[in-house]
């Protein structure tokens, strides 16, 4: 453990002085002051997981199409002050904060409006109106919310892809089958199957008809609503010719009626709810996600369940816990629930920052963590993995379905940080062990599946977000190799099975290959799980610096990425990047500065160089300023950006303790480094 441990942990009364060591400390305190006062009674901490107005406008979908009108009417001034509050100054709404307009997003949010009552003559009504039709209507919303809008009416079943509920019967050595999917798409497409198959219209508060005419003010020409979701097949023949054959197989499906006929329907059927039903958790989720949530009530409901019937009870009484409300903004719904990330990274950042590994707030942390590694033979990662033993870990409170790789290299961290004595411990063996069995073999690691990596699958119809796989990463990797070489570094002075280093160090050396392999041309690594080149390069640096010693090769992988940073540090020592940097590569490492991408930069830079660099006095200088929210005895950084990645282009998120325990982390090893 440091030597700068904390102690008086619980109040902060004392000037800052010009000390870098002594403001440090007190900035840590502070830190530490505010995490107390969130912590749960049980040791743990869980954050509200902020995104874009399509999550609460699809919840109120949702509930009117379930019929739950009385739900909608209790929440509506909630719901409506928190979807209004969303709303850009030009009407729309964005995929985050200060992000241009997004028809769909703004279609989803101005139909949630219209069924909670809002008058369409009021003007933020008018101005979202507008945007819609300035940007070609709702001809031009995406894939999903053409389905979500079909199943009232408002937009034909002839215009959306078909989806067959035949595809559950593919067995998983298919080329294309159910597993081909990454973790979030399977567990969203199968109850879309049976949706697909029904094609349900409900009700909307104009009554229910086919061709409703509610949104049709937001249509350029509502006349002609069968607008084509390809494109023309002589165009595709010219440009993407993986995008014609399914375009064709697509064309063949939907003139054979969807199949819907055929005599292996019933059964393709009864085996999509069966797997809904079994990837049901006894709390009531769906992959612990609220997009499977969504459409699993509603297939569910469609084959023949009741309101009362358990699996819809225990649905909807999860649904309500995604949802999060104050007085300050009103009712939202959250995309995922966040509490083992935020326990695990607030019990990191705590370790760094000097925190006794006996303190009573880490340790129950640390045990809430180890209640919740998954250690039942439940998972879909055993269809392709079905020799490793389970223990790995997920980001919520219920999913036992879909550990995630990079939960479980948090996890490893927080274990040998909290007590390094626990790298011969069950829970660590464990969790590295399945980690282990989930390399892919690029070397890399992906987030949830094993050799999800079909990239050809993303051009079928369906997919216009690019997402539907699940292949390795840098960011991932680069936790994992960090998680590894700390569990290597400790295992001298700590039993650790000889024969498990043995293969710890054959996959790193495969990892480091992979991000050898991966790395761009300017020294910096793509962020798949958050925003963006600086995320990607802070983790594999993170990573890579265990390895210097032991490979001449990390260093020339390094070396680039530092300058790199030192280059698009900003002038007022932070350092910010903008979403668009998933768009237009250029812009990589470029943005106003942020507090957790500001740590992200200084963690790198503090992983190769030593505390007096000029790079890393301004980070941690523009740290030590920025601490500016207060709270009772402690304070925090403010932070508005989304800095999360869910779908890179089209889907992002806010962490509300990423700009906490990040900056933890990176001013406790800046103090760890004054030391040495």
């Amino acid at each position: 453990m440091a030597l700068h441990t904390l102690n008086s942990l619980t109040k902060w009364s004392s000037d800052s002085g010009s000390d870098p060591f002594e403001k440090t400390s007190d900035a840590l305190k502070l830190a530490f002051n505010y995490a107390w006062e969130d912590v749960h009674d049980d040791g743990h901490w869980y954050g509200e997981l902020k995104t874009n107005a399509t999550i609460t406008a699809e919840y109120v979908m949702l509930y009117q199409a379930l019929g739950l009108e009385n739900s909608l009417k209790r929440d509506r001034e909630a719901l409506c002050q928190w979807l209004l509050s969303d709303q850009n100054l030009d009407g729309s709404w964005g995929i985050a904060p200060g992000y241009p307009g997004d028809v769909s997003t703004t279609t989803e949010a101005y139909l949630a409006l219209k069924i909670l009552g809002i008058s369409t003559k009021i003007p933020k009504m008018q101005l979202a109106c507008s945007f819609v039709k300035s940007v070609g209507g709702v001809a031009k919303v995406r894939i999903f919310t053409r389905i979500y809008l079909a199943m009232f009416g408002l937009f034909p079943w002839k215009a959306v892809p078909e989806l067959t509920a035949e595809l559950i019967l593919m067995p998983s050595w298919a080329p294309i089958n159910i597993y081909s999917l990454s973790s979030w798409a399977r567990s969203t497409v199968i109850p879309l199957l049976i949706i697909s198959h029904h094609q349900p219209v409900y009700e909307l508060p104009n009554g229910q008809s086919v061709e409703n005419n509610f949104l049709d003010e937001l249509w350029c020409n509502s006349t002609d609503k069968l607008v084509p979701y390809t494109e023309p097949i002589l165009d595709t023949l010219k440009t993407d010719k993986v995008a014609l054959i399914f375009t064709i197989i697509d064309k063949v499906i939907y003139q054979m009626g969807g199949l819907r006929y055929y005599p292996l329907r019933g059964y393709a059927r009864r085996q999509c709810v069966k797997w809904i039903l079994e990837h049901q958790e006894v709390a009531g989720d769906w992959a612990g996600i609220f997009p499977p949530m969504h459409v699993g009530l509603l297939a569910l409901r469609l084959e023949g369940f009741s309101m009362t019937d358990s699996c819809i009870a225990r649905g909807i009484e999860a649904v309500e816990r995604f949802a999060w409300q104050d007085k300050e903004s009103g009712k939202r719904v959250q995309a995922c629930l966040s509490p083992v990330w935020d326990t695990v990274l607030m019990s990191i950042g705590l370790c760094d920052a000097g925190l006794s590994g006996n303190d009573t707030h880490l340790v129950k942390a640390i045990d809430w963590i180890k209640r919740h590694q998954l250690l039942g033979l439940d998972g879909d990662w055993m269809i392709y993995q079905p020799k490793i033993s389970p223990g790995g870990f997920s980001f919520e409170y219920h999913n036992t379905w879909y550990p995630d790789v990079d939960d479980t290299a948090a996890a490893i961290l927080a274990f040998l940080k909290q007590d390094p004595t626990s790298a011969s411990s069950n829970h660590v063996i464990k969790a590295v062990e399945w980690a282990l069995g989930m390399q892919n073999k690029d070397g890399g690691w992906a987030a949830f599946d094993y050799e999800n990596n079909k990239l050809f699958l993303n051009r079928i119809p369906f997919s216009d977000m690019d997402s539907l796989l699940d292949p390795s990463t840098a960011d991932v990797t680069g936790r994992i190799l960090e998680a590894f070489g700390l569990l290597r570094n400790v295992s001298g002075k700590v039993k650790v099975p000889e024969e498990l280093l043995k293969r710890i160090d054959l996959a790193c050396h495969r990892g480091v290959k992979y991000l050898a392999s991966t790395q761009e041309r300017n020294g910096t690594w793509y962020g798949r799980w958050g925003s963006n080149y600086i995320y990607g390069t802070s983790n594999a640096v993170c990573g890579l610096v265990y390895y210097i010693d032991s490979n001449p090769e990390v260093q020339l992988l390094i070396k680039p990425a530092i300058k790199w940073l030192k280059l698009v540090q900003n002038t007022d020592g932070g350092f910010g990047e903008v979403l668009d940097t998933y768009k237009d590569p250029t812009l990589a490492g470029h943005g106003k500065s942020t507090a957790s991408q500001t740590a992200w930069g200084t963690m790198a830079l503090l992983a190769y160089l030593p505390p007096d660099d000029e790079a890393v006095r301004q980070s941690i200088a523009y740290l030590l300023a920025s601490q500016t929210k207060k709270r009772g005895s402690g304070a925090t950084w403010p932070e508005t950006e989304y800095t999360g990645t869910g779908f890179p282009n089209h889907f992002y998120l806010g962490y509300s303790y990423y700009p906490h325990y990040f900056p933890m982390m990176a001013l406790g090893r800046y103090l760890q480094k004054l030391e040495k």
